[in-house]
């Protein structure tokens, strides 16, 4: 980009929640797979992650690869704007002026904060999804998010948030692998080491389609995208534990369990499709992130927090090359 042009917040906003659309539909069938990893009533079913794969086209068609996809995307422009936004903000408040380079610490910093401020929405609808993922019988987000604020109000719908903020911070990683990546290639490539745009939040380059910058762009990407799982996942474990089961004021009618049954959503009620066991909400294993963490490690040891960390990370590569190749591929064609 030269020096002369000045970011566009609508083109970056475009293209940025187009990247996210790519991204979601490539990563989805990866992510309903660690779901069904993560779930303790689902992990035992599978052996692996490519049984998983078959078991679940076998049993539920290719759609439910998909499963639950209708929340995730129907909230990845807000979601991206918030990302975007909030980081931007951030990092210039660390600055001197708009034209200083940021420093890895300050870059970390802000992709942690810009977490947080996402973890508003991918609360909700990470917790919609997930309920979706879990249930084998075919039920809509709509219908999903209608039945958990009936029972719980808004207070339900941010089930797991604690966890969702800790996993979410991993975006500081994330930001600060990406721009330590640009700078090695970089720093290699030119002997003038030119910073990528994460200072300027857009990841832009200089919009050129020529072979140095896109393998940098694509590199950065995949690199970004392990990194940030590497140190945030054994926190997704605890966020899916907890947004699977039912809030402990409602186990006395619902256990945590979802009763695995063959009848549609529609004539059992969601209501309808946990099982009536009894269970007192002292003894509830997922009531809190603490507790989560607890009754995970004593159960099932220290490998239950990397359960699904495979086809995650699988999925972070092809995803992450996704976001950032249709991102700039937008950017430059609006640009």
């Amino acid at each position: 980009m030269n020096e002369s042009q000045e970011p566009n917040p609508t083109v970056d906003f475009v293209a940025g929640t187009i990247g996210g659309a790519a991204s979601l539909m490539v990563g989805f069938p990866f992510d309903t797979v660690k779901v069904r990893f993560q779930n303790p009533e689902f992990a035992q079913r599978y052996s692996s992650t490519m049984n998983a794969f078959t078991t679940i086209v076998r049993e539920e068609r290719f759609v439910g690869l998909f499963k639950g996809i209708t929340s995730p995307l129907a909230a990845v422009a807000l979601m991206n704007g918030l990302v975007f936004a909030s980081y931007r903000f951030l990092l210039s408040i660390q600055l001197d002026n708009s034209s200083s380079m940021p420093t890895m610490s300050q870059i970390a910093l802000a992709g942690a904060g810009c977490g947080v401020v996402s973890s508003i929405i991918t609360t909700p609808t990470e917790l919609i999804k997930i309920r979706q993922q879990s249930l084998v019988t075919p039920t809509s987000a709509k219908q999903v998010a209608w039945d958990i604020f009936k029972r719980s109000g808004v207070r339900g719908l941010y089930r797991g948030g604690t966890s969702t903020i800790l996993r979410d911070s991993g975006y500081g990683a994330y930001f600060w692998a990406y721009e330590a990546t640009c700078r090695y290639l970089n720093s290699r490539a030119s002997s003038t080491a030119r910073s990528s745009e994460t200072s300027l939040v857009v990841h832009e380059f200089d919009h050129q389609p020529n072979v140095s910058s896109w393998t940098t762009l694509l590199t950065a990407g995949a690199v970004a995208g392990v990194a940030g799982w590497m140190f945030t996942f054994p926190f997704d474990v605890v966020k899916t534990r907890i947004q699977g089961t039912e809030s402990p004021h409602l186990t006395q009618s619902a256990s945590i369990r979802p009763l695995l049954t063959s009848s549609p959503a529609s004539h059992l009620g969601l209501s309808q499709m946990y099982s009536t066991k009894a269970t007192p909400s002292s003894h509830h294993p997922y009531r809190t992130t603490w507790s989560t963490i607890v009754n995970s490690y004593r159960s099932e040891g220290m490998p239950v927090f990397f359960r699904g960390l495979s086809p995650t990370l699988i999925r972070a590569i092809p995803v992450n090359m996704a976001t950032f190749a249709t991102f700039e591929a937008v950017a430059h064609a609006l640009s």
